[in-house]
Parts: structure tokens; C-alpha cells; sequence
């Protein structure tokens, strides 16, 4: 029996990484706001990997953090490792990564939670969505209690449907061995939501005293550590990791009982990563590969438990045993977690506005993995859109959305939007095609003018970054006008890294632009600035990369103008002569509001947009 519990302007469903951005986001534009968790004992919980960051991923925190998230501000706080992946390559790749203790990280994302005005945490299992005209008004609990609300977020994770799968063993879980939320789905289905089964998994954690570290490669943080929000001091703790790596013996054990891995036993339905597969999936798909690599990591600073990173698998929990051992420096790994596979379901994300709000449900959004993603960044950066975007629309003002041109957020949504996803997305640098504009040191400089615009960030987080952007304007117009002599101490630097000593003088931005030459040791050799390492990356990035920039600019521009073009709502596409019937389809389903975006539909294609763009001009 049902009883009114009270009312909320915005109710989130789940307290993972996108429930807890989203009901941050909402709260501090003023809504009051109920974040609802299975339990209050995993807020923010890690269920798979201790890190924040990545590949791609690392920009969607920097990009997070600009906008005012939390993610990356608790993830320097609970860091045990700081390294920027892919330096060797250019800039537009570098992505930071950071090793966490995922305990610490909960417990302090629990305690910003508790003392945030506006926001409330309560424990309870959400059962149904109410609905009246096509429009969300409220949540009822497991219990019967009816929670009034103007707009509903849910983020529910891998909890919504959750099946925990190993070997022939299979039940009702969410990640970690925590409870299920197992009639909410029925609820969306009546509502005419259409609903997906996705798939994915994680390694076994074992004891630390367990592992013969002499035989394992070292992998040591960075001597000169980034963390993602700047202003906050780097922890001293830089814990190492290691690396292993699987065998014949290993690969002969995973083929022999593949018949017993529900992967291929037909006993898992849902679809699984392709980017992050399970140790059994590479070796089958990659059978010519004699090894593959594990990251061995710690889970925290107060516990033995170590995550074996590349070894995500639904096998029996004696075979996983036998392939463990099997490993050079595993040998004698005592087993603390076992590793499993979790089906889950979520919604096909073609439903949504890419306000993540449903095209066909008023006041009903989706964030995280919920909307077909992968991984704690992507569903964190999708929270936070959503609590905006649910707040804003209730306070009566304009959407704030970003396009896939100025970040990666944008990207992210863009493809789940308009293209779908037929397996659990992950963001990577190569999903954009601007990504030389995408850079994590000029993250700010992207995104904050258009959140300042839309009211997100506050007067004085604007003037800090107006200063910013004074300075690096100003630093690189000296650099381009100071020439330096030939010095000792710099014609050794760059016989160092390859380069003639020099005989004349040089304006120094001519030496930046040289591969391998870094303006922070220019800095250090002539005197300069040595303050944000963000800052002086980006000055670094612009000079070097002066002509390539330009060239995705005026791309940038072309695809803006495009953006202009505003296409009617009311079109009946199957109408149009010349227009195929795939793409009048799909035109009709997405209903592009520009030009712009009808491009990134996917199947769309440039004969297609032809068709458009005649159209427009009668």
C-alpha cells in the first residue's frame, strides 16, 4: 500500500558515478534533490577498476571538473598513482589516469553528499515510475512510499535487472554481490520504454602477500605527477603497479573449457564490451597472440586486495583458480573476490534527447550506464547533464548542451543519441574527429564561455579564467616576439634531444615548434613561468601546432554553419524526392533540429544532406 513521503523538485535513481554528478548538478542550481541508493554503504562504489581516467577518459574528467563536478576532485583526494598515458604520442591523446583507493574515494563522495544543501541520500529500492500525460511525477519505493518530483534521473548502473553469472552458477545481484533492482524495469517497459540487455564483467582480486613481485614488471607513477583539479595539493602516496602476463598454459587452460564459460555456452544473452573483453574473449578472438598483459593494482592503502586488471572473466571459479596460477608471479595467488560476468538491462539510448531527456516521456532522463555506456566517466560526465539539463528545464531556462566540435562530452552523447549502441560504449580519443581541438590542457578554454553563458559556473570561477586566458594569449605573443643568444646551457639541451648547437640568435617560439624540444625546460633554462603545468602544456601545444589547429578550426567553423541551418520540426521526410527510405526513417524517428545534426545521425549520408540543404532553399 502506497503513502506520500513528500516531495522533491528532481529524484535520482541510484548513487553511482552518474547518480551522484547528476544530483550534485541539480542541487547547486537550487532544485531540491533525492538521491535514491540501494545501499548508503556503496555510494560512489568501484566495482571494478581503483582508477579514474584513461584513455579519452581522462579529457571527460577534465571536462567534468571545468564544468563544477566532483569526480575528479575526490579522485586527487583518494589517489595512489598519477600517470599521463601515451606521452610519447601528441597531445591530443595524452590522457591522464589516476589509481585511487576506492574506499576512501566512497567514503568521502558519502560525506560531500550528506553536507550538500539541497540534497538528500536515502536508502531505499525504487520500484515504479509514476506518469500522468506522458510526463514523470514522481518514484514509489519497495516500501510504498510516493515521492512527488517534477523530473526523475535514472542511474541505476548494473543493479537494474542485475544477474551475476560464473561458470554454471548464475543469480539475481547487482555489481559486488549487493541487491538487484529487479521490478523497476517492468515499470519503464509499461511506460514505452524500450529496454536492451547489455553485459559486462570484471577480474578476481587477490592478496597482495600472495603475488612474487621479483618476477613482475614495475610500473611507477609519474615523477612529476598531474592530478585533474588544479588548485588541489598532489597527494605524497604513489603506490606502484606491476604487470604480468597470460601463457600458453594459460590460453590451454581457457580453451579447454570454454564449453563450461557461459560466454559461449549461450547462458549469457546480454552483449559485452568489445573494447574491455574478458581474458576468455581474447584469447578466442585473438589466437595467434602468445600473451596478453595484466595490470596488477592496488585497490586502496588499508588493504591487501589487489585488482588483476585484463582478466575480466565468466569462467568457473576452480578454472579461474587454475589460470591464475598459471602465471608467471601468480603462482600461489590466494583468491579474496572471484571474477564474474553481470548482465543488466538499460534503455536503447535513441530515445533520448540529447538533453538526456526522453524524446517521448516528459521529465524522464537517463544517465550513466543506463543509457548503453561503459565505464565510471562516461556515466559521471552523463549525470551531470542530466541533473543540469532536469533542473534547467525546471526553472524555465534554456538547455545547456555540448557539441562533439568543442568536447568530449559532446561527442559521447552525440553518438549515444543519434547513432545508438548495440554493446556497452566506451569513449576513446578516436570517436573524434576534432580531437587536436579536444586537449585536455585547453579544457577550460572550450567549455567554460558557454557554461558561464547558461548560469552553470559561478562570477568568480569565470574572472579566474578570463585571467588564464589573458595570460596564455599574452605569453605566446612573447614568445613569438623574444629572440634568445645562443647559450651554453641551451645549446646543450638541444644537443641533447638531437639538434645542431646554435650559432645565432632565435625567437624562442621557433624552438618550441621543434619535435622533442618541451617549453618547460625552455622555461627553466632562460627563466619564465612556472606555475600550472596545464597552462603551460597548452601554450606548448598551440605554438608547436599552430597550422593543424587552424585546419580543424575552419572545419569547426564549416560544420557550425551547417549548425545554422535549422530544419522545421514538422517535416514529413518520406515526402522529400531524391531522399532514400532509410534515411527518411530515421529523419522522421530523430527529428534533427539543424543540418548539423541531422550529420550525425548515423546512415545518414552527404547525398542525403544534399537533399536537405535543397529543400531549405525552396
Amino acid at each position: 500500500m502506497e503513502y506520500f513521503a513528500g516531495k522533491t523538485d528532481i529524484a535520482v535513481i541510484g548513487a553511482g558515478h552518474a547518480g551522484i554528478e547528476a544530483a550534485f548538478a541539480a542541487s547547486r542550481l537550487g532544485l531540491s534533490t533525492t538521491l535514491f541508493t540501494l545501499t548508503l554503504d556503496l555510494v560512489g562504489n568501484m566495482p571494478c577498476n581503483p582508477s579514474i581516467g584513461g584513455t579519452g577518459k581522462g579529457h571527460l574528467v577534465y571536462e567534468l571538473d571545468a564544468l563544477g563536478g566532483v569526480m575528479g576532485k575526490l579522485a586527487d583526494k583518494a589517489m595512489l598513482q598519477s600517470r599521463m598515458l601515451n606521452e610519447s604520442k601528441g597531445p591530443a591523446v595524452h590522457s591522464l589516469r589516476l589509481q585511487v583507493d576506492r574506499r576512501k574515494y566512497s567514503t568521502l563522495m558519502k560525506e560531500l553528499i550528506e553536507e550538500e544543501k539541497n540534497l538528500s541520500l536515502v536508502q531505499a529500492e525504487i520500484t515504479d515510475i509514476k506518469f500522468e500525460d506522458g510526463k514523470a511525477v514522481g518514484v514509489v519505493t519497495s516500501m510504498g512510499a510516493f515521492w512527488e518530483a517534477k523530473a526523475v534521473i535514472i542511474s541505476t548502473g548494473t543493479s537494474l535487472g542485475g544477474k551475476i553469472i560464473v561458470g554454471e552458477c548464475a543469480y539475481e545481484s547487482g555489481p559486488d554481490n549487493t541487491l538487484a533492482a529487479t521490478k523497476l524495469t517492468q515499470s519503464l517497459i509499461d511506460a514505452g520504454v524500450k529496454i536492451v540487455r547489455f553485459k559486462t564483467g570484471t577480474p578476481p582480486r587477490i592478496h597482495a602477500d600472495s603475488i612474487d613481485y621479483s618476477v613482475l614488471a614495475e610500473q611507477a607513477g609519474d615523477e612529476d605527477p598531474f592530478v585533474f583539479s588544479s588548485g588541489d595539493e598532489v597527494p605524497e602516496v604513489q603506490k606502484k603497479c606491476y604487470i604480468a602476463y597470460t601463457n600458453e598454459e594459460t590460453h590451454k587452460i581457457i580453451r579447454e573449457n570454454l564449453h563450461r564459460s557461459p560466454l559461449f555456452s549461450g547462458v549469457i544473452k546480454g552483449v559485452g564490451p568489445r573494447y574491455c573483453p574478458s581474458i576468455e574473449d581474447k584469447v578466442v578472438r585473438f589466437p595467434d597472440k602468445i600473451r596478453h598483459q595484466l595490470f596488477v593494482e592496488p585497490m586502496g592503502e588499508n588493504t591487501k586486495e589487489v585488482y588483476l586488471q585484463g582478466m575480466s572473466s565468466s569462467l568457473p571459479e576452480e578454472v579461474q583458480k587454475k589460470l591464475i596460477h598459471s602465471i608467471k608471479g601468480l603462482e600461489n595467488a590466494v583468491f579474496m573476490r572471484t571474477a564474474y560476468a553481470i548482465e543488466y538491462d538499460c534503455a536503447d539510448p535513441t530515445q533520448l534527447k540529447n538533453t538526456l531527456e526522453f524524446r517521448e516521456i516528459e521529465g524522464l532522463y537517463g544517465a550513466g550506464q543506463f543509457n548503453g555506456s561503459s565505464g565510471y566517466e562516461e556515466a559521471a560526465v552523463q549525470g551531470f547533464m542530466a541533473g543540469c539539463n532536469a533542473a534547467l528545464k525546471i526553472k524555465g531556462m534554456n538547455p545547456f548542451t555540448l557539441s562533439r566540435s568543442e568536447s568530449y562530452i559532446g561527442t559521447l552523447i552525440d553518438d549515444l543519441v543519434n547513432k545508438g549502441t548495440n554493446e556497452p560504449y566506451r569513449i576513446m580519443t578516436s570517436r573524434s574527429e576534432y580531437r587536436l581541438l579536444l586537449r585536455q590542457d585547453n579544457t577550460k578554454s572550450r567549455i567554460l564561455p558557454k557554461a558561464y553563458k547558461a548560469g552553470i559556473i559561478s562570477e568568480e570561477t569565470y574572472s579566474e579564467f578570463l585571467k588564464e586566458e589573458e595570460f596564455v594569449e599574452n605569453e605566446i605573443t612573447r614568445l613569438r616576439s623574444t629572440s634568445t643568444p645562443p647559450l651554453p646551457t641551451l645549446n646543450a639541451y638541444l644537443e641533447e634531444k638531437g639538434y645542431e648547437p646554435l650559432k645565432n640568435g632565435i625567437r624562442i617560439a621557433e624552438l618550441v615548434k621543434r619535435p622533442h624540444v618541451e617549453l618547460k625546460a625552455l622555461y627553466g633554462i632562460l627563466g619564465g613561468y612556472k606555475g600550472d603545468k596545464h597552462l603551460i602544456k597548452r601554450i606548448e601545444t598551440e605554438i608547436k601546432y599552430e597550422g593543424y589547429i587552424k585546419k580543424q578550426l575552419s572545419e569547426v567553423d564549416r560544420l557550425h554553419s551547417l549548425e545554422q541551418k535549422k530544419l522545421p520540426t514538422d517535416i514529413d521526410y518520406t515526402t522529400l524526392k531524391g531522399l532514400k527510405a532509410e534515411a527518411a526513417q530515421k529523419l522522421n524517428k530523430f527529428r534533427p533540429a539543424s543540418i548539423g545534426e541531422a550529420l550525425s545521425i548515423s546512415g545518414i549520408s552527404p547525398a542525403d544532406i544534399s537533399v536537405l540543404l535543397i529543400y531549405l532553399r525552396g
